[in-house]
């Protein structure tokens, strides 16, 4: 597989958690894990197929983790990985920033 070049570091973490939907899924995982179910009644203007795409890409990435329990029915719960817990820092500074966007 060729390295990926970038031409700023910034770029790297936009492909990361760019996007209208991935940062918002990440920030709702700083509080615990949940189900896909709950992510869906916190954002309700997301698709069912988009959420479970980004799902996807960020568990591809090693940002988030899948953890399935063995029952009947399935249960599925997200949460983020080690290396997601690194992004909680710029995912803080995200929500201040916004808090304060809003206020103005």
């Amino acid at each position: 597989m060729k390295e990926k070049k970038y031409n700023i570091s910034v770029e790297a973490t936009l492909e990361v958690i760019g996007g209208k939907w991935k940062c918002v899924i990440l920030c709702h995982l700083t509080h615990g894990r949940k189900r896909t179910s709950e992510l869906k009644r916190l954002m309700p203007d997301i698709t069912q197929k988009m959420l479970t795409q980004q799902l996807r890409e960020l568990e591809a990435d090693g940002v988030i983790r899948r953890i399935v329990y063995q029952e009947v029915p399935p249960r599925v719960e997200y949460e983020l990985s080690e290396y997601g817990e690194s992004l909680r820092g710029i995912l803080d500074a995200l929500c201040s920033w916004g808090e304060q966007h809003i206020r103005k």
